[in-house]
This record gives structure tokens, sequence and C-alpha cells, in this order.
């Protein structure tokens, strides 16, 4: 690394590795990364990117090897580490479940008090529960995790989830999430005193989120249905009202949620908009 450059440890493995090459591409940032490489320096911003097993994220940060990190929350979470979470970047999402054999009495996490639970993050688990005064053995285990019931090794587990399909493939079901996951960007305290590099840092990414969330609408309206039109968009602001050189129509331009669009789209044209363009937003700082 170079003397003067934050650096930024990123995974170099799993699926937190595209999404995350490609937010930190879509921020703005220019790098190659090269299979197998260690360390790539963005060309246009004073930034050193590092490759680390996701695994090692936080420690590094943590340690001062690097300014910032992008990893999962349930990793910090399970480091027990005090990190500054910067943003939610959005993807890599899953929970942290707790589970039980679906012919188990349990119905809720409260049910769990005084049973054996087998888990991969025990720090997380054990602090979880701990923190509502519930007596959980913690079993440490690494991997085929839900087969610890099976087993006999625990009367239940917790674990990782995306979309629940693996519980069900080994006849477990969920009686309770303990933490809600994505990616997310984490720095160091201290970091801020390298100077700005760091919020900016923060900020293009943020903005690449952001603008992944909304949609930019153009449309051409008469100037009667403008109330109307108006009414219907739920944007940051108000909407951009431009005059059009046909007397009588106005050209509106609108930021609203990307989630809202298509359910707007039948009312926009059923109140008088026409030629509507819905377009993606690459950045967008709030």
């Amino acid at each position: 690394m170079s003397a003067g450059r934050l650096s930024l440890a990123v995974p170099n493995k799993g699926r937190l590795l595209d999404p995350t090459l490609t937010i930190l591409r879509d921020a703005g940032l220019v790098f190659d990364a090269q299979a197998r490489s260690l360390v790539s320096q963005c060309e246009n911003f004073p930034l050193d990117i590092l490759f680390l097993r996701t695994e090692d994220i936080v420690e590094f940060v943590s340690d001062g090897v690097a300014d910032m990190g992008i990893t999962g929350r349930n990793l910090l979470a399970e480091s027990g580490r005090a990190l500054e979470v910067l943003a939610a970047l959005g993807y890599g999402r899953c929970r942290l479940e707790a589970a039980v054999p679906v012919d188990a009495r349990p119905r809720s996490l409260e049910e769990l008090d005084g049973l054996r639970l087998a888990t991969s993050h025990p720090s997380a688990a054990g602090s979880f529960f701990a923190a509502r005064g519930m007596r959980v053995d913690v079993v440490s285990i690494s991997g085929a995790v839900e087969v610890a019931p099976r087993m006999g090794l625990a009367d239940g587990i917790v674990d990782l989830v995306s979309t629940g399909s693996t519980l069900l493939q080994n006849g477990l079901r969920s009686v309770g999430v303990l933490l809600e996951s994505e990616a997310i960007l984490v720095a160091r305290e201290t970091a801020r005193a390298r100077g700005d590099g760091v919020a900016d840092v923060s900020t293009m990414l943020q903005s690449v989120v952001e603008g992944r969330l909304r949609k930019y609408l153009m449309m051409n309206a008469p100037v009667a249905a403008l109330r109307q039109i108006e009414d219907l968009l739920p944007g940051l602001e108000s909407p951009s009202i431009i005059p059009l050189a046909h007397e009588g129509m106005v050209a509106v331009h609108a930021v609203v949620r990307a989630d809202d669009v298509w359910g707007l789209l039948a009312r926009l044209k059923a109140a008088g908009a026409s030629g509507i363009l819905v377009l993606p937003i690459e950045q967008l700082v709030a």
C-alpha cells in the first residue's frame, strides 16, 4: 500500500465478491481486479483495495491493517469488535435464525430457554440469548449445522438462512430471527482522522445504494391534470414542472421508489400523463 492512500478490505471469494466489485465500480472507482491479486490500486481515487477472506476482514480493520472493510453484518456481530458501520450496502441479505425439528415443541425464541442449540455463530447466538436472560446451551460446531439435531448433538440450531429451503430439506422449521444481515461498510473510529477520504468512500457507496432503490420518471401532462398527477407521485420532493411548447402542456419529472413504479404507471396514464419514461438512477445523494 502507498503512503497517503486509504485502504479498503473486500472479500476475495464467495457470494459477496461479485456484488462488492459491482458496487465499487458503479460508484465510479476504477481498478483492475485480477484473479489471485491481493492488492489493487484505484486509478482515480487514493484508495487501495485489499482482497481478503471475508471472515478476516473485521479483524484486519480492527487491527489497523485496513482503514475500511466490506463484510457481513453477521460476521461483525460474531467478532464482538467495536467497528463503526458507515453504510448498509443492500446485498448479501440473510438472517441468523433459530430452528428446531418440525415436530419439536418450541414455537418461539422464548421457548428455547434451557435447550441446546448448535451453531457456527456461537458468540452472536450466545450474546442474543444472554441479553434476554435466557439459559441456552450454545454448542459450537463448524459446518453441517443442520444435521446436529438429527445426530443428537443439540435440540435445535442457529444458522444463516437466505431462502429457508435448506431448513425444509433437513426437517427443520424456524422459530425466530436473531439478526438480519447484509453487506456493510465498516471502519475503525480512528480512520476518520485520515481526512475526508473515508466519508467520501461512504458517500459514494451510499449514493449507489440509494440510486438502486429509486427510478426517475419523466412524462408529459396537461396542466389541468397536474394536481392529480402530483398527488400520485410519492417522490423525494415536489416534482419538477417544465412548461412545453404547446400551450397548456407541461413536462413532469420526479424521483420515486423503484418498488412503486409499476403500480403508478397505469394510474398516471389514467390521470392524463403521456410519453412516460422510466429511467435508472446511477447514484443519488439524498
